[in-house]
C-alpha cells in the first residue's frame, strides 16, 4: 500500500522526532527548517530537504508543523501560500485556541485543509504507545489523515471547533506547570532544611499518585454546581495554606507562589465559601455571570 507523502516544517527536538517516526515507517519525507543543519541526520536517513517553504509544502500532501507559535506559522507560509491549495496542514504547534481558529480560517482562505494539534508528549514520546495528541477540526480531514498521523502518536478528536485541540493542550499544561512550579518551590524549602530532592521526591511522588482519586471525586461535585463542606471546608484549607506560606518565610524562601495561593482562598472566604468545600473556589476564576 502506497504510503502518503509527509512534509515537516520545524526542525527542533518535537520536529526532528516526528520526521524520523515518519521515516521510520516508511513514508517520503520532506523537510525544512531554517537553520539547514538541523536536517543532516534526516536526510542521511532518507528524507529530503526543500530548498524553501513553498518547495516543502508542494512535496508533501500532509504538511505537519512543529513550531513555537502560530505567528511562527505565518512568518514561514505568508510567502508560500500558493502551494497550499489541496494540502492538509496539520499545525502541532503551541497558541492559544483563539489563534487555533484564526489560522483555520486563513488555511482555508488559501484552499488547505486543517487540523489543529496538541502533542501530549516529549520527543522521546514520539511513536510510543502511551503518548497520545490532541486533535480538532473537520472530521473527514482527521479520518482521511488518521493513519498517517498515528505514526507519531495515538490520536484522540476532540471536535470540529479548531480550537479545541489548542484548548486541551494548554489546559494540560496549566496543571503541569503549576504543579511543576510547586514542586521546585518545595525542594527549596526542603533544601532550606537541609534536605535532598532525592530524599523528598519518593513523598511527593506519592502525594501525586492521589491525584487521579482527588479529581475523580470531586469533578463530578464540580459539574453538578455543589461545593458541601461534608470533606473538607475552605475555613480549614486556609489556615493550612497559610502554613505552607509561613514555613517557607521561615526559612527566606520565595513564597510568592503559595501566597498566590492564600490569596485565592482568601478571596474565597471573603465571598462567604468559608463552609463550603475548596472546590467553591472555581466561582473565583469565573466570568461574573457565567
Amino acid at each position: 500500500m502506497r504510503k502518503k507523502s509527509v512534509t515537516v516544517i520545524g526542525l527542533g527536538p518535537m520536529g526532528r522526532a516526528m520526521a524520523t517516526a515518519f521515516l521510520d515507517s516508511g513514508h517520503p519525507v520532506t523537510v525544512w527548517n531554517r537553520t539547514r543543519s538541523r536536517a543532516d541526520g534526516l536526510v542521511a536517513k532518507g528524507a529530503v530537504l526543500a530548498d524553501d517553504p513553498a518547495g516543502a509544502v508542494s512535496a508533501g500532501e500532509i504538511v505537519v508543523l512543529s513550531l513555537t507559535d502560530y505567528d511562527a506559522m505565518y512568518a514561514i507560509l505568508g510567502p508560500a501560500t500558493g502551494a497550499l491549495t489541496g494540502k492538509t496542514l496539520v499545525n502541532l504547534s503551541s497558541d492559544t485556541p483563539d489563534k487555533a481558529r484564526e489560522a483555520a480560517a486563513w488555511a482555508a482562505g488559501h484552499g488547505a485543509y486543517y487540523l489543529t494539534g496538541g502533542v501530549q508528549a516529549a520527543p522521546d514520546g514520539i511513536g510510543k504507545e502511551e503518548s497520545f495528541t490532541f486533535y480538532s477540526g473537520p472530521k473527514s480531514v482527521f479520518e482521511s489523515s488518521r493513519e498517517v498521523l498515528e505514526v507519531l502518536t495515538r490520536t484522540d478528536y476532540r471536535g470540529e471547533d479548531p480550537g479545541l485541540a489548542a484548548l486541551y493542550y494548554q489546559l494540560q499544561l496549566g496543571v503541569f506547570w503549576t504543579a511543576s512550579v510547586a514542586f521546585l518551590h518545595a525542594l527549596a524549602v526542603a533544601d532550606a532544611h537541609g534536605i535532598k530532592a532525592a530524599e523528598l521526591v519518593p513523598y511527593l511522588s506519592d502525594t501525586m499518585a492521589t491525584m487521579p482519586d482527588f479529581f475523580g471525586f470531586y469533578g463530578p461535585r464540580i459539574d453538578a454546581g455543589e461545593h458541601p463542606g461534608d470533606v473538607d471546608r475552605l475555613s480549614m484549607g486556609v489556615v493550612s495554606v497559610d502554613h505552607v506560606v509561613r514555613t517557607s518565610e521561615d526559612v527566606g524562601v520565595d513564597a510568592s507562589l503559595v501566597a498566590a495561593v492564600l490569596a485565592v482562598f482568601e478571596r474565597g472566604i471573603a465571598a462567604g465559601h468559608a463552609e463550603d468545600s475548596f472546590t467553591s473556589l472555581i466561582e473565583t476564576f469565573r466570568k461574573p455571570g457565567s
